[in-house]
């Protein structure tokens, strides 16, 4: 189980605090594919980066006991003065993996981007599309509880965007998904319960379809 406990949330503007979330105390259920979904700038993805433990509230707490992904709609987390082959190596060895496991994890995460020759070039040649890729096929290379997912799915060519489905469908029979996304087909497809963020408030629906149904209604 996620639990936010008296959670507040804002970046300052220069007119004054913009609130993503205020004072939010609220259980998220295990074992079930989650999707946020609300207008932009209602703090999907800022919610998406404190469950991850990239940002944290102003005050309040999120307790969990599940581990979680890197966001993987997101390439911040990257050096990039380095190669995307050097920065699966780093991101490997942080995680303890052996030697052989980081092999094996470089292989996999080669092919499954489609990179090429940009694989042993440093990230900041990359585009954010080529980022998302690299983020996209790292993540499948571990055992998380929670993948956290910002759109990455909707990056690349009709076939790449279908190969990555197809992997993620093979991955979430082992593990939970927490999904950022616009198209609600996919969300339909993936989730089974919504959280949608509205308003400084997240409002819970156990059935993907009411979750949709208040989104499309504050989209009116």
């Amino acid at each position: 189980m996620i639990e936010l406990i008296n959670v507040t949330k804002y970046f300052k503007t220069k007119k004054g605090k913009k609130y993503i979330l205020k004072d939010v105390s609220f259980k998220i259920p295990s074992d079930v594919n989650i999707a946020i979904l609300g207008r932009n700038g209602a703090g999907k993805s800022t919610l998406m980066r404190m469950l991850g433990q990239i940002e944290f509230p102003n005050s309040g707490e999120i307790i969990s006991n599940r581990s979680f992904s890197w966001v993987m709609g997101v390439g911040g987390g990257f050096q990039n003065n380095m190669t995307g082959r050097a920065n699966v190596k780093f991101v490997c060895r942080i995680y303890g993996k052996s030697k052989v496991e980081i092999e094996k994890a470089i292989e996999f995460v080669k092919e499954f981007s489609e990179l090429g020759d940009y694989f042993d070039m440093p990230i900041k040649t990359y585009s954010s599309g080529m980022k998302s890729r690299l983020t996209f096929g790292l993540s499948l290379a571990f055992d998380f509880d929670y993948l956290l997912i910002d759109e990455t799915l909707s990056v690349g060519d009709a076939r790449f965007r279908k190969k990555s489905k197809e992997a993620l469908m093979r991955k979430i029979e082992e593990c939970n998904v927490l999904l950022v996304s616009h198209d609600m087909g996919t969300v339909k497809q993936i989730c089974d319960v919504g959280i949608v963020a509205h308003n400084a408030k997240l409002h819970y629906f156990e059935d993907i379809n009411r979750a949709i149904d208040m989104y499309r209604r504050i989209n009116a």
